[in-house]
């Protein structure tokens, strides 16, 4: 009966751990480079586990280009100065991040600047020393 009892307890836990062993890892960013991206805010989405978001940017042929830029989730992010309404679709922005390894456009949130030139950094993330390398400029 206990052997029963353990392997249903046991069954039960791993079940409930799901989110901690399918969270995926950040190296797809390359976290030695920094961009800074200027564009028009498409997208917000404040959600566990990660908030995100999309700025379409014009490039030199007058093209806009839609990045996504992934952040740490809501709790870090209220502590670093963040509401669900910081920014919303409209809104003119700079972006720091560092950009996605295969070169297409997203990256990692590390700042932003919003149109009334307050600067938000980063919330934080457990997987970086903090050491940036210069910022490359896109757009």
């Amino acid at each position: 009966m206990r052997f029963v009892f353990v392997a249903m307890l046991t069954a039960a836990l791993l079940g409930l751990s799901t989110p901690g062993y399918v969270h995926h890892s950040g190296a797809m960013f390359d976290r030695t480079k920094e961009a800074k991206i200027t564009g028009t805010v498409s997208e917000f989405v404040w959600t566990n586990p990660h908030a995100s978001f999309k700025v379409d940017v014009l490039g030199a042929d007058g093209k806009a280009e839609t990045w996504s830029i992934e952040m740490n989730g809501p709790n870090n992010l209220v502590r670093a100065g963040w509401k669900r309404t910081t920014i919303k679709p409209g809104d003119k922005v700079t972006v720091t991040i560092n950009p996605l390894r295969d070169g297409r456009p997203g990256g990692w949130y590390l700042a932003i600047t919003l149109a009334d030139g307050k600067t938000l950094g980063s919330a934080g993330d457990p997987g970086t020393s903090g050491e940036q390398a210069p910022a490359a400029d896109h757009g």
